[in-house]
């Protein structure tokens, strides 16, 4: 297929761009096979390119001959465009609904994007599950990587290798992933170098209505346990829910089979109730009635900082039993795919310092995000605006960055990265002209040679032109566990993506950008008067009657 079939008017003149918080631009419009560009004449404008992957449903409004098309995009920002003409305005909003509704992903524009920078890392090379594992092995012999998966045959949302216990064969693994939702078996997803213990992840068990058993999984398990030791399988849903799970061959472990293992279950809601919690919560940001009983609600009424709690307390819940019980964890939910990954990663941010530097945060996103199955094509495919009915949509990892901006808020100077940095992963999740987030899984990225065809994201974000932006100037290590605050005070908007299209976070970002000034003024002034102590000494030294002031 050619973009220009689906293009029927590729450009209208004397178009006017209203945005947040910029004056309105009248320019010429464009459209090519992956962007909306609006460019103008006018001195100090900043031209308009929207990724047509970025929008997420758009609106037509007529007055007389005057259309106006109303964007509404998947990074919650709302542009409209005045255009002159009726038809000029009908073809436009045609070819937008075609071109932002593209299903081959092979047309998307990571595919057709050449960089303006010299890749000096290849960011597809800089966090393979080999090099995860040579960390492990730093510490304990105890596990392998498995290339039981090398195919994709044993489980298609597994990478190619896996870190497993080293007493487990291959052929225990494939009995296993029999037994395991999605062929999904226990994997290691963290080791806790201070005592050993370690968090697993899976699918949940098929025991189905019949109680099922696997003596396999159960040795597997077991494996990860010390001598006298006993384990806690955290499982995101609630009792009833994984009850109803065996009606449909599912389930969960049965305490006889799994005697030195405390099960213990949490509430994370599913993917449809938090696509719905997203919208809800964009409704209420976009409330212009100032009125604040209302707008307040709202915010109550999408349960979205309910679910911002769930998630965060089964991940303390999950990072206690490890550091302060002694004991192993395994975690899982139904696929094994969404708050289970959610749980293991915030987990690791809590105990593991390495997780809250930069390259840290990274290689967490690729190890427990990107590699361990999360379906970010189906998951992102809409945001808060799309008219259709949602599918598999669900704010997932939008909710992961937000637990992850909570406690990077209440540990200011524990994390190496900014607020910044966290909303440039959430841009890049639902659309981007690189080809990190594309794909549901590692077998997806394979069969469509990502690594070959297209740029990584981290490529782009670890070059120092662009890594300085996202650094925390207030960062000092800190290698303590650090225990987020779960109290509904405790928990905030995260105004920097669900407000900053709104004027009132305007002033915010100017208040935070000043406040950086004065910090690095601060530490501008705190060297200078090192400096001047220095030497205050060095002339005591040589000069014993001189007193200091």
């Amino acid at each position: 297929m050619e973009f220009a079939e689906l293009i029927k008017t590729p450009r209208v003149d004397n178009v006017v761009l209203h945005r947040p918080f910029l004056p309105q631009v009248e320019g010429t419009l464009c459209l090519t096979g992956h962007h909306l560009i609006l460019s103008s004449r006018q001195d100090n404008t900043e031209e308009l390119w929207l990724l047509h992957s970025n929008i997420d449903s758009i609106e037509k409004r007529f007055v007389g001959s005057m259309g106006t098309i109303i964007i509404k995009c998947k990074d919650l920002r709302i542009i409209q465009l005045d255009i002159p003409g009726m038809e000029e305005c009908l073809n436009i909003a045609s070819s937008i609904e075609a071109l932002s509704t593209l299903d081959s992903a092979l047309l998307m524009y990571p595919f057709f994007y050449r960089p303006m920078f010299e890749v000096v890392e290849d960011g597809w090379k800089s966090f393979l599950p080999e090099q995860a594992f040579k960390h492990i092995e730093s510490m304990t012999n105890e596990w392998r990587l498995s290339q039981v998966n090398k195919d994709f045959s044993v489980c298609p949302s597994y990478p190619p290798v896996v870190i497993v216990p080293k007493s487990i064969d291959d052929d225990t693994l494939r009995k296993v992933a029999t037994f395991r939702h999605m062929g999904r078996f226990p994997v290691l997803s963290y080791y806790h170098k201070k005592n050993g213990m370690v968090m697993m992840r899976s699918g949940q068990p098929l025991t189905g209505t019949n109680g099922r058993r696997c003596k396999e999984d159960e040795k597997l398990i077991n494996a990860t346990l010390r001598v006298g030791k006993r384990g806690f399988i955290i499982d995101t849903r609630t009792l009833s829910i994984a009850q109803q799970a065996k009606a449909r061959g599912g389930g969960f472990e049965q305490e006889a089979h799994y005697p030195q293992w405390r099960r213990i279950h949490k509430a994370i809601d599913r993917s449809s109730i938090l696509q719905e919690s997203l919208i809800k919560l964009v409704e209420a940001c976009n409330d212009q009635s100032h009125n604040m009983d209302r707008w307040l609600s709202k915010l109550e009424a999408s349960n979205w900082l309910t679910h911002v709690k769930e998630i965060l307390t089964t991940a303390c819940l999950a990072a206690q039993c490890i550091d302060r019980e002694g004991a192993s964890v395994l975690v899982h939910g139904t696929e094994g795919t969404d708050s289970t990954l959610q749980v293991t990663s915030l987990a690791q941010i809590i105990l593991d310092p390495t997780c809250r530097t930069m390259r840290g945060f990274e290689s967490l996103v690729e190890r427990e995000w990107l590699q361990a199955g999360h379906p970010f094509h189906v998951r992102c495919a809409q945001s808060a605006y799309s008219n259709s009915k949602p599918k598999l949509e669900a704010p997932v990892f939008l909710l992961f960055l937000d637990c992850v901006w909570q406690i990077l808020r209440q540990f200011p100077c524990s994390f190496q990265f900014n607020e910044h940095f966290l909303i440039m992963l959430f841009e890049h999740a639902y659309a981007s002209q690189f080809g990190t987030f594309l794909g549901n899984n590692a077998f997806d990225r394979v069969k469509l040679k990502l690594p070959e065809k297209t740029v990584s994201l981290w490529s782009w974000v670890n070059r120092p032109q662009e890594l300085h932006k996202f650094l925390n100037p207030l960062y000092e290590s800190n290698s303590l566990v650090i225990w987020p605050s779960v109290a509904p005070q405790s928990l905030l908007l995260w105004e920097g993506v669900f407000l900053r299209w709104n004027r009132s976070s305007r002033y915010l970002d100017e208040a935070y950008e000043e406040m950086i000034h004065i910090i690095e003024y601060n530490k501008e002034l705190q060297a200078k008067v090192n400096a001047l102590r220095r030497q205050l000494a060095e002339l005591e030294t040589e000069d014993p009657l001189l007193e200091t002031p």
